[in-house]
This record gives C-alpha cells, structure tokens and sequence, in this order.
C-alpha cells in the first residue's frame, strides 16, 4: 500500500503540473490545475472525516447486534451446519484435528461479516495445517485451499458494506446482500475448483530437513495477529450436525439464488430490520443478556470507526488528487471504453483493480465512489462497487498475513487460485448487478 499511495500523490501531482504549466487549463470554476487540486485536497480530507463520523452511528449498531448473535452461539451452530462439507473438501485433515475446527470457525465467521473473529481463526487454522505440512516453507494442497476459500468465501452479511452505504445516505443499505450472496458463491466455487485442478501442477518439492525446533518457527508481518493472539476454540467447535443437515442448509443457500434474482429488490428492504430483530430474538431465545452484549459489541465498533479515519484520509485524499489531476481520465478513458460494454463502468474500474491489493485502499476507493453527488449509493455503479467490496478480498494481504505467519515462502498455486477466484467474483457481481439493478 506505501507504493500505491505515494504512486497516486506523485503521478497526480505530476499531471497537475504539466497541465499548469503547459496548458494552463481552466476548470469550470476558473482555476488553475494546481489550484483546484490544492482545493481538492483539503475537501478530501474534511470529508473522510464527515463521512467516518456518520459512520460511527451505523457501524456500532451493526457490530452491537453481531455481537449479540456471537455470545448466543451463531457461530458454533454455522461451524457444526458447515463441519461435514468442510471434511470432504480437505480430506488430508482428520476430522478431530484442531485445524479442522479452526478452519470451520473461521470460514463462519467471514460469512456473517465478523472480520474481527475471523482473521485470529484463521491465523490458528494456517498454524494447526502447518504442523500437518510435511514440507516446511512450502504451502500445501490444504493450506492453499483453505486460503483460496478464505479470499472468496461466501458472505450472507456484509455488514460492514451495508454501514459504510447507510452512512453515505443509501435509500437501501442492504441491496447489495442478494448481489454480494450470490457473487460469493460463484467466487467460492470457482476457488474450490481452481484449487483442486492446479494443486497437480505444482509439486510440493522434497521434504523439508529443516529441524523440528525450527520448523514452528514462524514470525508474522509486524502489526499482525499471532498465536498468542488467537481465540481458543470452542468446545462445539468439534462436533457437527448430521451430513443431511448440511446438504439441507446448503440446498437452502442455493436456493435463495433465483430468488434474489427474481425479488432481490422486493426482500431488500426488509433485510436490515429482519436482521436487527431476528438477531436479538435468537439472543433473547439463547439467554444472553442482549442489552449489555450489544454495547460490548457497540463499543467495539465506535473504537473501529474512529480507528479508521487516519485510513481514510490518506486513501480519499490520494484517490481525489488523482482524479482532479486528470490522471485518472488518462488512465481509465481507454480501459472503461472497453469495460463499459461488458457492464463495468468506467468509475467501477478502480474499485475492481484496487480491491485485491489494498483493503483500506479499496474501502476510501468505494467511499469516495458512493459519496459521489454524480454517482451515489444507490446507483448501478454505486450498488456495483459495494458488490465488489463485499465479494473479493485483499488477496495479497491474506497471502502475506496467513503465510507469513507460518513461514512459508512457496506459495504453489495459492495466487492463481485466489486471483482467479477474484476475477470470477467481479464477473458474477457485475452480471447480477445487471440482472437486478441495470
């Protein structure tokens, strides 16, 4: 991200120069490109602000009720619902091995949005695979796998999205739950396949001779989450459901496809408040004190809203240079050309570039898109980026984070897999976006 960020500072202040010094263009308003970019950069910058405010409201709100459906137990019952598919996708894992459990937890955990859970999961599923590697440094069939679902795993609650879009004055927040569904599923299935096909075609290598005391020897990016950081895992984590069960709820989840295609637009407005009420009802039926949790988890989401404000300053304030410059027009006028035909705007075009890269790159990216007067939240472009969000992640961060927690520098087919999982997401939302919202 420090190459990103200072690449859009400089080639925007690049471009503003020339055209000050050899053109001399005039905007509408009758200034200068340095001077309108000088101005563009203090609006930036009060705006990230004025926006992360607004969002403090809804954020705390939405991680409240998270965090009530979390103390009630959610997330074991998706973990138990989840545990048989989860034993015939990674059949070299035994089934009572605490990775197995932890894998489970975490793929839950990013399906309802709770990113915060997630990441010490899976930073305990990348360490219980490794001690099954029997190739130290060399990422195996499982730890790819896993990685490559983890990139593109299925969300039911973007919750995240959903606050940033109300905060940015959305009509409909949660349009993008059929749109961000459906996307998922075909980046996660596209994950599993590319996954399995290429784990052939990158061999593993020799087995590593490297000493035992060595081989759990890993030291994580700083700033990151480490063992000692990782939440132990529920007892329940363990069991599961009857496979019946499992194909059931599956079958359901599918199912909900065709009917988010046929009355997405119709359920939509229903979902916020069906999720705030259904939240706290199964709270309530699970005899957690719904009041008290809630500010616990509202608490939580104030500290991550203002947490985030040093980030969006930096990220709206270079994306607004490079756009007043006149660089971004350079550079997406013959891409969005081409991309504008195939259903992906012009504007949409960097959100869907950015995404895998930078996560907080591509949250001011969709921020500044929806905060737009010209574009909103509730336009195609607007509903299409907040899809994108929703349905990639920062697959390079991931890569970094999950394998470099446990030293493993040869990746195999890891990166194929997730890239080509991202690529297949942004089509499937760009398509379903076009069914519902063009």
């Amino acid at each position: 991200m420090n190459a990103v960020f200072f690449a859009l500072v400089a080639i925007a202040f690049a471009v503003a120069g020339y055209r000050h010094l050899v053109f001399a263009d005039v905007d509408d308003q009758g200034r200068l490109p340095m001077e309108a970019l000088s101005v563009a950069i203090i609006d930036a910058a009060a705006g990230a602000v004025t926006l992360a405010i607004g969002l403090i409201g809804v954020m705390t709100l939405f991680l409240g009720v998270m965090k009530v459906a979390e103390a009630g137990g959610l997330l074991v019952i998706i973990a138990k619902v989840v545990r048989p598919l989860m034993q015939r996708l990674f059949p070299e894992v035994p089934p009572d091995h605490p990775a197995m459990g932890a894998i489970i937890l975490n793929v839950s955990a990013n399906a309802l949005g709770l990113g915060n859970a997630a990441t010490p999961f899976g930073i305990r599923a990348m360490q219980e695979l490794d001690k099954l590697n029997p190739v130290k440094g060399t990422a195996s069939n499982a730890m790819v796998l896993f990685l490559a679902i983890n990139t593109s795993g299925v969300t039911l609650l973007p919750t995240g999205v959903m606050a940033l879009r109300a905060a940015a004055g959305s009509a409909d927040p949660a349009a993008i739950v059929p749109t961000t569904l459906f996307a998922t599923i075909c980046s996660t299935t596209a994950a599993i396949i590319l996954a399995k096909l290429l784990q052939g075609r990158f061999a593993v290598g020799p087995l590593s001779t490297v000493p035992d005391a060595a081989k759990t020897e890993a030291q994580p990016p700083a700033d990151h989450v480490t063992s000692a950081d990782a939440e132990p895992l529920p007892a329940a984590a363990g069991a599961s459901y009857p496979l019946w069960v499992s194909f059931l709820v599956l079958g359901g989840i599918f199912a909900l496809v065709p009917l988010t295609i046929v009355h997405g637009r119709t359920v939509a407005p229903w979902v916020i408040p069906g999720i705030i009420v259904g939240l706290l009802a199964f709270g309530v039926a699970m005899r957690v004190r719904i009041y008290e949790v809630f500010v616990d988890g509202a608490r939580d989401g104030f500290q991550v809203a203002v947490r985030i404000i040093p980030y969006l300053v930096a990220i709206l304030v270079a994306v607004a240079m490079f756009r007043e410059s006149g660089a971004l027009s350079v550079l997406i006028t013959p891409l969005g050309g081409v991309t504008e035909r195939l259903g992906l705007p012009a504007e949409a075009l960097p959100m869907a570039l950015l995404r895998p890269l930078s996560g907080s790159g591509a949250y001011g990216v969709l921020a500044s898109i929806i905060n737009d007067p010209a574009i909103g939240p509730d336009s195609y472009t607007g509903i299409l980026v907040s899809t994108f969000q929703g349905t990639t992640e920062t697959t390079f961060y991931v890569l970094a984070v999950y394998f470099g927690a446990v030293g493993v520098r040869r990746l195999r087919h890891a990166l194929p897999a997730a890239l080509g999982a991202d690529v297949v997401g942004i089509a499937a939302a760009v398509v379903i976006c076009l069914t519902l919202f063009g």
